[in-house]
């Protein structure tokens, strides 16, 4: 994976949904909080098991308590798993498409899938997740092409109304979008001095609020070779911004579609079973709720941690901002 890509219906009758699910009563001034923290590459050897010692967690420079870090496996593995397909224009997956096939196929039982398209910029539930693989390969049709626009604004209406389970619950929730990421009335905001992409920031937004974890592979339209390279360049940089920050990965060499999709979805499936849940005790937000910065890494030598950038914490219910004992 190259260094880039860290740099650069049905769906829309539930609320957003809150992830943070608060199961016991916390002292004042202090909140529990959770995310979704997944070892990253660790390259020919079997990454360790890792427990609540093993972590640190830093918030507003300051370090916060871990309450507890559950391995997402076994009786804990179950997992969502939403591909969202963009029908941008004259795209052709060719082949890539028994990629995925196989890759749904390959996934454990405790994982349901579901398929929803991007249709000129709006989506569209093809299937809800589910444990029926038949039902999943049948629901993924080839792309017909669509009026160019921003993908985002689907990705953000997806996680929105994808309702979670009980409180308690430990299901995953993740998404592997595969676009190429332009917002066709958006501006390059590495060439002029412009705001980012509001429809990426709605996106990620939702998705740190919700604890959904976003994968992205990168597949131009046929045409691109024709498309301005900063504009393409632009949609890399969005999605990559949108996958990293959430606590996934974004996929792409160069402008180019990928020559298979196969080592990028091996990766994808690995880093989904080696994932935890981190609960720690959080300063209360100042306001009823609100996504705070925070940061965890890891105290063992050579374990990459990949975690969302922001986590949606609790408000401390009078306005103002106690810190943790």
């Amino acid at each position: 994976m190259s260094k880039i890509a860290k740099l650069a219906s049905l769906a829309l009758a539930f609320p957003l949904v809150n992830w943070a699910q608060i199961t016991s009563p916390a002292e004042p001034g202090r909140t529990p909080a959770q995310m979704i923290v997944t070892v990253g590459h660790h390259y020919g050897h079997v990454p360790p098991v890792l427990t609540k010692d093993d972590l640190t967690v830093m918030q507003s420079y300051e370090p916060r308590q871990v309450t507890n870090l559950i391995s997402l496996r076994g009786d804990r593995a179950g997992l969502e798993l939403f591909l969202l397909v963009d029908h941008c224009s004259n795209c052709e997956p060719g082949s890539k498409f028994e990629e995925i096939n196989r890759f749904i196929l390959s996934q454990p039982s405790t994982t349901a899938v579901g398929v929803a398209y991007i249709q000129s910029g709006r989506l569209q539930v093809a299937q809800n997740p589910t444990t029926d693989r038949d039902r999943a390969v049948n629901a993924l049709t080839t792309p017909e092409g669509s009026k160019p626009a921003s993908p985002f604004t689907a990705l953000a209406a997806l996680i929105r109304g994808w309702p979670q389970g009980a409180p308690g619950s430990t299901i995953r929730r993740a998404v592997l979008m595969i676009s190429n990421g332009i917002n066709p009335v958006a501006k390059n905001p590495s060439a002029t001095n412009e705001l980012p992409d509001t429809s990426a920031e709605a996106a990620l937004a939702a998705a740190q609020r919700a604890g959904v974890t976003v994968y992205v592979i990168y597949h131009p339209s046929a045409d691109y070779l024709n498309t301005d390279s900063s504009q393409l360049y632009s949609g890399q940089v969005q999605l990559a911004h949108v996958a990293d920050e959430s606590g996934g990965e974004a996929y792409f060499l160069g402008f180019g579609p990928l020559p298979s999709l196969a080592p990028f979805l091996a990766d994808l499936s690995d880093h989904l079973a080696n994932q935890y849940l981190l609960e720690f005790i959080a300063t209360p937000a100042k306001t009823g709720g609100e996504l705070e910065s925070v940061t965890a890494k890891s105290k063992i030598a050579g374990v990459e941690l990949m975690v969302p950038d922001k986590v949606w914490v609790e408000g401390g219910g009078n306005g103002s901002r106690v810190e943790s004992r």
